[in-house]
């Protein structure tokens, strides 16, 4: 499963930050989504670090980074993105949002603008999780109260949700045994009244004037799930029409599809 070493940045007072920081060249910087961790990524690690200067968070309260009582939220995660590239040195970069790992991106954003950013990448998250219309969103809002009020409310409700939504969701095909057990780990290392708290931070969330103005501000590429590739695709279309949209395997299809999806990302990294 890959392990890299890391360093620690201190980005609040006696919160400090796992980084992993590879390579040389532009800088290209990975978020996970809800709970995972920078082991997920060990795949695009391996590729990346030839070519570019690859970074990758634990953010608060995930993985190897402090677990935090407080700032357990999107606005919280982009600030201390912020402080992570400050403390690295960072000038521009390309930045990839998987997951809820986007709101970090988009947050950032919106209390940075878009003057140290080269280029985005968004991978398979609507900018609104929930809305009455029809649009793009995370779920049906019942759907969602239910995760929220049955599930992440003790370990075994976490552990058991983050289970199904692996195997139904994120990955296509049977996993290993092993693999998933790995999987639902990287996930616990988040305690689950935490969980809750980024659980409803990323649903509540709502970025669409932020994705707007990144998609006309810098080359933005969205990747997303094949299970919901049609709404996806046109909504996004219709937000965010500057953004190249690209359709791949499920909702962690960086880790099963990984060399299609470097790929991917690749070209676009090329092109621009």
């Amino acid at each position: 499963m890959g392990f890299i070493d890391g360093k620690y940045i201190e980005v609040d007072s006696g919160v400090e930050l796992f980084v992993q920081d590879v390579g040389e060249g532009e800088p290209l910087v990975f978020i996970p989504g809800f709970t995972f961790t920078t082991e997920v990524f060990s795949k695009q690690i391996d590729y990346f670090s030839k070519t570019n200067r690859v970074i990758v968070i634990d953010p608060r309260s995930h993985g190897r980074s402090t677990i935090s009582l407080h700032g357990n939220d999107y606005v919280t995660h982009g600030a201390d993105l912020t402080a992570v590239l400050q403390a690295l040195n960072v000038k521009t970069a390309t930045l990839v949002g998987c997951s809820f790992g986007c709101f970090t991106v988009w947050e950032y954003v919106k209390q940075n603008g878009f003057d140290h950013i080269k280029s985005l990448i968004f991978v398979d998250m609507p900018p609104k999780s929930l809305s009455v219309n029809d649009d793009w969103v995370e779920g049906k809002l019942d759907d969602i109260a239910a995760i929220y009020n049955a599930y992440l409310r003790n370990s075994a409700g976490h552990r058991e949700f983050i289970t199904s939504y692996i195997t139904q969701v994120m990955v296509q095909r049977e996993l290993e045994k092993e693999e998933l057990t790995w999987l639902v780990e990287q996930s616990l290392k988040t305690p689950y009244y935490i969980a809750g708290n980024l659980f409803a931070s990323g649903m509540f969330s709502d970025y669409r004037e932020e994705a707007k103005k990144a998609s006309k501000a810098v080359p933005t590429l969205t990747i997303v799930a094949e299970h919901w590739a049609d709404i996806a695709a046109k909504y996004t279309n219709q937000l965010t029409p500057e953004s190249q949209v690209k359709v791949l395997g499920g909702h962690m299809m960086f880790w099963e599809h990984e060399e299609k999806f470097n790929e991917i990302v690749q070209d676009f990294l090329d092109e621009n």
